[in-house]
C-alpha cells in the first residue's frame, strides 16, 4: 500500500488494465476520474443505474447496474482500453468481483482510495438535491472503507493507493505505465535467435554469420553490436544441458546491458533461478550442468547472472504489435497482456495434461488454431528444421542435441542455421517436426465467413456480406481444386467507357482518353483472346511442391478457372506440358514455382455445353423462323398489303442472327482431350520472394513471357501507346480494328508502367461483332439505350478485386499462413456475387 504523502503526487496506473475507484458516496470519485481520465475510461455505477432504471440514485436497480457496469468493463478490458470504475467499493464482494473480471482477462488491476473525512462527504452530499439518502449511509461506508484498509493489499491488486485528505487527492497526478512487454516503439530490424542451451561457440559463430562484431575480454565474448544497427532478440533457455552456460550467459547479458539485444525467459531459466535461490527442484533436464558450471564462476558473476534471469519477462509485443516474441509462443488473447497464466502459457506452453511415452509433457497445438495479425517466434520445443505454422515459426532446432542453432531475420523472414558442433546433451526423445496444416482442409469456416470486414493494404477496408460469403463458400467447398494450390482469383474487369461513335458501344478513343485523363502517359492494348479465364500455379518439381505448398502427393500444379475450379478432371498432363514450355522462365527468374495469369483456348474446349444450349439454340431458333416469316410477309405482299418496313425489319435481324452465330462460331474450334487445347499467358503473378505482378510492368511481363516456347503457347500479340501521340493512338484504333474484323473479341488497354491510386487496372475494349455474343443478336439497334449503360458500380468491383487479388499474392509469397491467403481468395469469389449487370 502506498499512501502520497506531503508533496507526493504521482500515482502510476497501468495503460492497459483496471483502475478500481475506493471511496464513500460524496468523496469526490467522478470528480476525481472527470479530472484525470478520458469520459469513455470511466464507467460509473450511478451511469449504469440511470441506463437501466432512467434514475442514477434509484437504488433498487442497483444489481442490474452492475451487471451492465461489469459487461461493459469486460468488453472494454477484451479490447485492451483502461477502465475506470467509478463506484463505491467499499465492501470486499465488489471489489473482488473486479478483480476477478480483470484477471479474466489478464490485465492489471490497481486500486486508488479516496479518503476524505467524513464530515466533507456529509456535507458534499447535502449540496447534492438528488442525494436523498441520510447521513447514516455515509457513516456505515466509511466503516467499511476503514475495514477494507487491513485487507486491501491481499486482494490481488498490483498497487494499492490512498490518498488521504482533500490537499492529497487535489494535489494528485496520474501517470500511465505502460505493461514492460510493451516495446511496440521498436521497429528492428531484428535477428531473432533460438534456445541456446549452453552452446556458447555455436552462438558465437551464428553471430558472425549473421554480420555481428563480437566484443572480447581477455578472450571472453562479452557483448556484440551489428554494423547495420541490428537488435538481438533471444527466445529464452540460454542455459543448461550445453557445455558453456556461463558463456551464454555473459555475452547476451552485455548486449542487453548494451541495448543491443532483449532476451525473454525460458523455462530453464525459471528453474535455475528457483535452484540459485536455494528452493526445492528436481534436478534434472541439464540443471545440474548449469550449477556445476556457475559454481566456478565468482560470486558477484553468479548474483548478476541470478538478477539478469530473475529480472526477464515472458514476453515482448514489438514493431507495433507486428511481432511477438515468447520462449513457448502465445495465443492471440495472451498479447500485451499480464498475468500469471500469460506467464506459464509463455515459459511452458500449452499442455493436454497428458505425457507421451517418453515421460514428457503433451503439448496442445496452439499453433494450428493460431489465426492473429502478429507474427509469433518462439522456441521451447525442439524440431528438426524451422517452418511456418500459421503466422507463427518454432527456433529451437535442437542445438545442444546435435541439430542446429536457428536465427530468424525480421522483417525480412530470413532463416539462418548453423550446425552444431557435437551432440552435447541426449535428448530423452527424437526431435519432432512442427505440427502443422498439411491436410488439404486447411480452413476454418470462421477464417471466411461473413459478415466480414477485411483491412487490407491494396483494396483497403472491404467488407464481404454474409449472404456472399456463404455463395463463395459453397462454390470452395464443393467444387474447387486442392486449396494449398489456390493462390489467387483473378478480378472481373470493366468495360471502357461508353463510346458516342455512331454504330459503336465501345471504341478504344475511350480507353485512351481515360487513361490519359487519370495522369497515365503510355498504355499497352493487349489481344484479348476469346477463351476461359486460367490461372496455372506450377513447380519446378515435386520438391518444390512440397517445400512451397506442403503438396506430397506427386503432383506438381494445377490450372483452374476464375472461381477456382479445375479445367479438366485430370490436368497432370496440361501442368506438364506447361512446366516445359515455362522452362526459361524457372531459369531467368531463379524459381522453383510460377503463378501465372492466361486464357486457355480455344473458348469451346470449356465452354461447349454453354455454347449449345444458350448460343446455337437461339441462332437455330433464328435461322429456322426468320425465314419463315420472311415468306409470310411475301404474301401479305401479294395481297397488296404494305409490309415493306415489317419486311426490312426481319431482313436485319436475320442478317442479325447470321452475324450473332458467326460471331461466336470463331470461338469453336475441335478439340480431343488435350489435343488443341493452348495458353495464352499475359502476366506473371508470383514466383518465389516476389508478388510480380505488384512490382513489374506489363512491358516487363510481356518481355518475360515472350521465352516461354512450345506449341502449347498461343502468345499475346500487343502493341505499345504513347497516348501524347495521335499517331500512335490512330494505329492502335486500326489494329483494333483490324483484330475486330478478323473475328477477334478485342484488346485489352492497361497502364504500359506502374501507376499508384484509383486507377483502372485494364478496361476491355471489345468489338462490334463479339458484342452480339453479350449483348444479343440484334444490340445494334438498341445502342441508344444501352449507352446509358452505368460502369461505377463494376469498377468500384473490378478495383477492389484487383487489390484483394494483390493481397492473396503478397500474403503467399511473405510466407503468411493459407487461411490469410484464402480470406482474399474467398472475398474475390465472395464479390462476385455483387448484383452487377454480368454483361459489363
Amino acid at each position: 500500500m502506498t499512501d502520497a504523502g506531503a508533496g507526493t503526487q504521482q500515482i502510476t496506473v497501468p495503460a492497459m488494465g483496471l483502475v478500481v475507484l475506493v471511496g464513500v458516496s460524496g468523496s469526490g470519485k467522478s470528480t476525481f476520474a472527470r479530472r484525470h481520465f478520458r469520459s469513455t475510461e470511466v464507467i460509473s455505477s450511478d451511469f449504469c443505474r440511470g441506463l437501466v432504471a432512467d434514475d442514477e440514485n434509484d437504488q433498487s436497480a442497483t444489481p442490474d447496474a452492475f451487471d451492465v457496469l461489469h459487461y461493459i468493463v469486460g468488453a472494454r478490458l477484451r479490447r485492451g482500453l483502461l477502465t475506470v470504475v467509478d463506484a463505491t467499493n467499499v465492501q470486499p464482494s465488489a471489489r473482488a468481483a473486479l478483480v476477478t473480471l480483470a484477471k479474466s482477462h489478464d490485465v492489471l488491476v490497481d486500486v486508488i482510495v479516496i479518503d476524505v473525512p467524513k464530515s466533507v462527504a456529509i456535507e458534499r452530499n447535502k449540496e447534492r438535491p438528488d442525494r436523498v439518502f441520510g447521513d447514516h449511509v455515509v457513516s456505515r461506508q466509511h466503516r467499511d472503507l476503514t475495514r477494507s484498509f487491513r485487507r486491501l493489499t491481499k486482494e490481488g491488486f498490483r498497487r494499492v493507493h490512498v490518498l488521504r485528505g482533500i490537499d492529497e487527492v487535489e494535489g494528485a497526478e496520474i501517470v500511465r505505465e505502460r505493461p514492460w512487454n510493451d516495446r511496440t516503439e521498436i521497429h528492428g530490424p531484428f535477428d531473432i535467435i533460438g534456445d541456446v542451451h549452453g552452446c556458447a561457440s555455436e552462438l558465437h559463430t551464428l553471430l558472425t554469420e549473421l554480420g555481428w562484431t563480437l566484443t572480447y575480454d581477455d578472450g571472453t565474448a562479452v557483448s556484440a553490436t551489428h554494423p547495420e544497427g541490428r537488435q538481438a532478440l533471444f527466445v529464452g533457455d540460454l542455459v543448461d544441458r550445453g557445455p558453456d552456460t556461463p558463456g551464454v550467459l555473459r555475452l547476451v547479458m552485455g548486449m542487453v546491458a548494451a541495448g543491443t539485444a532483449l532476451c525473454v525467459s525460458g523455462n530453464h531459466e525459471a528453474k535455475l533461478v528457483r535452484a540459485l535461490r536455494g528452493s526445492k527442484v528436481t534436478v534434472s533436464h541439464g540443471l545440474a550442468e548449469s550449477l556445476a558450471q556457475l559454481e566456478s564462476e565468482p560470486e558477484d558473476f553468479r548474483k548478476q547472472a541470478l538478477d539478469f534471469m530473475d529480472g526477464l519477462i515472458s514476453h515482448y509485443v514489438l514493431d507495433d504489435g507486428r511481432l511477438v516474441v515468447a520462449h513457448a509462443g502465445l495465443k492471440e488473447a495472451y498479447h500485451g497482456r499480464s498475468s500469471r497464466r500469460v506467464r506459464a502459457f509463455a515459459l511452458y506452453g500449452d499442455t493436454t495434461g497428458e505425457t507421451d511415452e517418453y515421460g514428457l509433457p503433451v503439448r496442445y497445438p496452439w499453433a494450428q488454431e493460431y489465426r492473429g495479425q502478429a507474427m509469433v517466434v518462439y522456441g521451447h520445443t525442439p524440431v528438426p528444421k524451422a517452418e511456418w505454422v500459421n503466422n507463427t515459426i518454432c527456433l529451437d532446432t535442437g542445438v545442444v542435441f546435435g541439430g542446429e542453432l536457428t536465427a530468424l531475420r525480421y522483417p525480412e523472414r530470413q532463416i539462418v542455421s548453423v550446425p552444431a558442433e557435437k551432440e552435447w546433451y541426449e535428448p530423452v526423445r527424437p526431435l519432432l517436426p512442427p505440427v502443422g496444416d498439411r491436410e488439404q482442409s486447411v480452413l476454418k469456416v470462421d477464417d471466411v465467413a461473413g459478415p466480414r470486414w477485411l483491412q487490407t493494404t491494396h483494396a483497403g477496408k472491404v467488407k464481404i456480406p454474409e449472404e456472399n460469403a456463404a455463395a463463395a463458400l459453397e462454390v470452395m467447398s464443393r467444387f474447387a481444386v486442392d486449396p494449398r494450390w489456390l493462390i489467387y482469383l483473378p478480378p472481373t474487369m470493366s468495360p471502357v467507357a461508353t463510346s458516342k461513335l455512331g454504330g459503336y458501344l465501345e471504341h478504344p478513343a475511350q480507353a485512351f482518353d481515360e487513361y490519359a485523363g487519370w495522369g497515365v502517359t503510355r498504355v499497352v492494348c493487349e489481344e484479348k483472346h476469346m477463351g476461359s479465364r486460367a490461372i496455372a500455379v506450377i513447380a519446378k518439381d515435386t520438391d518444390a511442391a512440397e517445400r512451397r505448398f506442403g503438396v506430397g502427393d506427386g503432383s506438381t500444379g494445377v490450372i483452374y478457372t476464375r472461381t477456382g475450379r479445375p479445367f479438366f478432371a485430370d490436368t497432370s498432363e496440361l501442368v506438364d506440358h506447361l512446366r516445359d514450355c515455362a522452362a526459361p522462365l524457372f531459369e531467368s527468374l531463379d524459381t522453383d514455382w510460377l503463378a501465372l495469369d492466361c486464357e486457355l483456348l480455344p473458348w469451346s474446349a470449356k465452354a461447349m455445353d454453354l455454347i449449345k444450349v444458350q448460343y446455337a439454340s437461339v441462332a437455330a431458333a433464328a435461322r429456322r423462323v426468320l425465314p419463315e416469316a420472311r415468306a409470310v410477309l411475301e404474301q401479305a405482299a401479294a395481297r397488296g398489303l404494305d409490309v415493306v418496313d415489317l419486311v426490312e425489319k426481319v431482313d436485319r435481324r436475320r442478317d442479325n442472327a447470321e452475324a450473332f452465330r458467326d460471331a461466336y462460331a470463331a470461338y469453336v474450334h475441335p478439340t480431343q482431350g488435350l489435343d488443341g487445347v493452348t495458353l495464352a499467358p499475359f502476366q506473371i503473378l508470383a514466383a518465389e520472394g516476389r508478388a510480380l505482378a505488384l512490382t513489374e510492368s506489363h512491358e516487363w511481363h510481356l518481355a518475360q513471357l515472350a521465352k516461354l516456347e512450345g506449341d502449347l503457347i498461343t502468345p499475346t500479340r500487343h502493341r505499345f501507346v504513347d497516348l501524347a501521340s495521335a499517331d500512335e493512338r490512330e494505329a492502335a484504333i486500326d489494329w483494333w480494328l483490324e483484330l475486330t474484323g478478323a473475328g477477334g473479341e478485342g484488346m485489352v488497354v492497361k497502364p504500359a508502367h506502374l501507376t499508384t491510386g484509383r486507377i483502372q487496372p485494364g478496361v476491355k475494349v471489345r468489338g462490334r461483332e463479339y458484342l452480339r455474343i453479350i449483348y444479343g443478336p440484334d444490340y445494334t439497334d438498341s445502342l441508344d439505350v444501352l449507352r446509358e449503360r452505368h460502369l461505377g458500380k463494376k469498377r468500384q468491383l473490378a478495383q477492389r478485386e484487383h487489390g484483394l487479388g494483390l493481397e492473396a499474392l503478397t500474403a503467399f509469397v511473405d510466407h503468411e499462413p493459407l487461411w490469410r491467403v484464402h480470406q482474399s481468395v474467398f472475398a474475390v469469389l465472395a464479390l462476385e456475387s455483387e448484383p452487377v449487370d454480368p454483361r459489363l
